[in-house]
């Protein structure tokens, strides 16, 4: 089948199954446009909530997956690529976050939405990149344990200085590897520009940045600054976005071509249109979590959601 027919069996098929699908932003572009909703983990999975949809489709990394099911417990949450992992999200682990809580008993466990459902239930309260700086300004404890990238961990520590963080020394390798020199060389080629960096980016990179945010406030910010140009310093993906909110502008990658920035997520690429029609055919692939994970996990998500 072509991609035309592909498309086709989605659509009634979800019909048919009172089916929603939802990607994320680094998802390739026939992925985002087949999609009802595209956006960041946590809003995809918040959008969940408010639909009456019985099965969540859900295209983009596990945790994210996870994410939706745990903040949706009642519905069938299927991942088109149960293989697409996050290498970040896998470097914390659920004994190694207990045994920092027992050396810092007077910390806060405070982790990234890009964790594990088993690393969730041992923590105090989740946050995103957006809402990370005021979720933690908002907690009582002077100390920190931060999980799992210690490059967002350091950004929030430079913004909330009044506090002690530990970092767990994770990182999200495609944003690691996007270095300052190469922002550097770019932008002079292009010297009017402006530099878009997610905090996720190495303390270096992050600091020649003019604008520094999520990969949604990224999206906004390069779609709206008074720059004609902008050098963005996230996954490549997000260009489909960009370009389809405004593609008046020149949004500048590392060795820019679809797929072959320096930021690249291959693990993020592995859902196809193929395994979307695949899983809404055959209801497999579905996010299985027990009842007690889900319950653990949901804790600290909805302490999140009321500060944030």
């Amino acid at each position: 089948m072509n991609n035309n027919e592909i498309i086709e069996k989605i659509n009634k098929l979800r019909k048919e199954k009172n089916a929603i699908i939802l990607a994320h932003y680094y998802q390739r572009p026939e992925i985002q446009d087949i999609a009802d909703f595209i956006g960041d983990s946590l809003e995809l999975s918040r959008i969940a909530q408010k639909s009456d949809a019985d099965i969540i489709v859900f295209c983009g990394v596990r945790f994210m997956a996870e994410t939706a099911k745990i903040l949706n417990p009642t519905k069938k949450v299927l991942h088109p690529n149960p293989e697409s992992g996050c290498p970040m999200a896998d470097m914390a682990t659920l004994e190694g976050v207990k045994k920092l809580k027992q050396q810092h008993p007077d910390a806060v466990v405070v982790s990234y939405i890009n964790t594990n459902a088993d690393v969730k239930t041992v923590s105090d309260i989740i946050v995103t990149s957006r809402n990370a700086v005021k979720v933690v300004k908002s907690l009582d404890a002077k100390k920190i344990i931060f999980v799992p990238d210690q490059f967002l961990g350091s950004y929030i520590a430079r913004q909330v200085p009044e506090k002690e963080f530990i970092l767990w020394k994770g990182f999200c390798p495609p944003h690691f590897n996007l270095s300052k020199e190469t922002l550097l060389e770019l932008k002079q080629r292009h010297p009017d520009a402006k530099i878009a960096v997610h905090p996720e980016c190495n303390t270096d990179t992050v600091e020649i940045a003019d604008f520094v945010g999520s990969t949604t406030q990224i999206i906004e910010y390069a779609t709206t600054c008074d720059a004609d140009t902008v050098i963005i310093g996230t996954e490549v993906g997000i260009l489909h976005a960009l370009k389809k909110k405004n593609p008046n502008k020149n949004y500048v990658f590392p060795q820019s071509a679809d797929y072959c920035g320096t930021v690249h997520c291959c693990d993020m690429k592995k859902n196809t249109l193929d395994k979307v029609l695949e899983v809404l055919e055959k209801e497999t692939n579905e996010i299985v979590l027990p009842q007690d994970i889900i319950q653990k996990a949901a804790i600290p998500l909805e302490r999140m959601l009321a500060v944030a």
